[in-house]
């Protein structure tokens, strides 16, 4: 069986629907994926070893200037991609209107996903054949892992689901991998941030247990945060610019991690790694850490400010040992 999934962004959205691909890889024998995932993400499917064949879509450059001749191009190149196999079934697990009516519609075999109750953007249910009813009180992978189990016709299992991704990595650590821990302090929303100064009071408090902190970044504001992070502190590495495969096998290695809300958080978790991660404004029921070893620290008030430092030490601190 020859299956498409449609499921291009976020980060945290493309991660969490690899336990679905395990779950159907493990009741279905002989089954293989194509994904259709923006640009920037495209590495991430690859990790999977369910995945045949990724095909990069680039929704968000093409906007940017969706009727110059080179977008053109590029869009109908993407579709020659998308329509060169003909699949035993498309499963939309993005369900917006964009995905539906730029990508999905125009693969050819039976479409499945999310019933107008149970999606996000109604309309984009138009573009199905088949739809499925999922709560929407379900954590953000359980409902993928449903939506799957309903589309390919196999029982849903109710154990945790498995990402299937940190063999891929693991496998490839140096042996004589000294310890150290990563902080992801990098998150697009301002209300998402911690402050500067509770995370060097934190690297503070981790300094007499002679551990290496990475601190990995993105974009050019990101390092320059990094670099003030760091300051002053001989155990705190700022990494080079890495690609997220890289980041990836840093976090693979890593003894713990500490995270902000953000799509690393969700990698780290998919990467089995024990992880703390800090919530001000977002309701992590949904959409929160999933897998082995997930901790939150969540702000009663709503407001990143009044997480202290001591708060995450005290949960970080018996992860050491």
């Amino acid at each position: 069986m020859h299956v498409l999934v449609v499921k291009t962004s976020s980060m945290g959205d493309v991660l969490h629907t690899l336990p679905a691909l395990t779950d159907a890889a493990t009741y279905l024998s002989n089954l293989t994926f194509d994904w259709v995932v923006e640009e920037n993400f495209a590495q991430i499917p690859s990790w999977h070893f369910a995945v045949q064949r990724v095909i990069p879509v680039a929704i968000r450059r093409w906007r940017k200037s969706w009727f110059a001749a080179p977008t053109r191009q590029e869009r109908q190149q993407f579709i020659q991609t998308l329509q060169q196999e003909k699949y035993d079934a498309i499963i939309d697990a993005q369900g917006l209107i964009k995905s539906a009516f730029l990508i999905t519609r125009k693969a050819y075999g039976i479409k499945h996903g999310f019933d107008r109750k149970s999606i996000k953007e109604p309309i984009a249910s138009w573009f199905y054949d088949i739809k499925h009813s999922v709560p929407k009180e379900l954590h953000a992978i359980e409902r993928v892992r449903m939506l799957f189990a309903k589309s390919l016709h196999y029982t849903q299992p109710n154990t945790t689901g498995d990402y299937a991704i940190a063999r891929h990595f693991l496998a490839h650590l140096p042996e004589d991998n000294p310890p150290y821990l990563v902080f992801l302090h990098a998150t697009t929303r301002a209300d998402k941030h911690w402050t500067e100064s509770a995370w060097r009071e934190l690297i503070s408090l981790m300094a007499p247990t002679g551990l290496t902190i990475k601190l990995p970044w993105g974009a050019p504001h990101e390092y320059e945060r990094a670099l003030r992070l760091a300051k002053g502190f001989p155990h705190v590495e700022v990494l080079p610019k890495l690609s997220l495969s890289e980041v990836a096998t840093i976090i693979a290695g890593s003894q713990v991690v500490v995270s902000v809300d953000t799509g690393l958080s969700h990698l780290a978790a998919a990467l089995d790694r024990p992880n703390i991660t800090l919530f001000g404004q977002t309701d992590p029921k949904l959409i929160g850490g999933y897998g082995k070893n997930q901790y939150s620290i969540i702000s009663p008030d709503k407001n990143m400010q009044t997480i202290t430092a001591a708060q995450v030490y005290t949960k970080l601190h018996p992860l050491l040992a």
